[in-house]
């Protein structure tokens, strides 16, 4: 390690000077590290508040978070609005939320696209930790509203299957996206 300042210009040299595969490693693991973050400050208020106050919280957070990734991933990818459901659905893969989850299926159809959460990190550890399964549809469903209303107020989401609803042996969670002005 070399003492002195380090301005984001000299990370960014560092950080290409890591190699490719060791810096997908360590993006990975800080986006994990993100989502353990989260569910720490969930538990915590849902330990000291009970879980309709954490759950609040936690909607809250995630539609403002939505709105971010959502003008985020567009100015990355010079993008003013999303007209193309293929697109939407790439940049629905690159959000926090997507490319924590280690196992999804997504598929597309004309102007719609499903995602699918087939292995859910964030019920798998609550339930390893005997907390039960989280009814995260409230959360999901205002943080994939606010991501499509940012990128095209035209893009309408449907709630295939979330908690508290039913699991699906196939997968834990499932939304449609329709593009309606197609």
């Amino acid at each position: 390690m070399v003492s002195g300042e380090y301005s984001w210009e000299e990370d960014a040299v560092r950080l290409r000077e890591m190699g490719l595969e060791k810096l997908l490693e360590l993006f990975k693991m800080q986006i994990k590290n993100i989502w353990r973050v989260d569910g720490l400050y969930f538990q915590g208020i849902e330990r000291r508040f009970g879980v309709n106050a954490a759950t609040e919280i936690d909607k809250e957070t995630w539609r403002i978070l939505a709105r971010i990734e959502a003008r985020d991933l567009k100015r990355l990818y010079g993008l003013e609005k999303v007209d193309d459901i293929n697109i939407f659905m790439d940049m629905l893969l690159n959000t926090s939320w997507a490319l924590y989850q280690t196992k999804k299926k997504v598929e597309i159809n004309k102007n719609e696209g499903v995602f699918k959460v087939v292995s859910c990190k964030v019920q798998e550890a609550r339930i390893k930790k005997g907390l039960g399964v989280f009814p995260c549809k409230p959360v999901r469903l205002g943080y994939l509203e606010e991501f499509a209303r940012e990128m095209n107020p035209e893009i309408e989401v449907k709630v295939i299957s979330c908690p508290p609803d039913e699991k699906d042996p196939e997968f834990w969670c499932g939304w449609k996206f329709i593009l309606k002005s197609k």
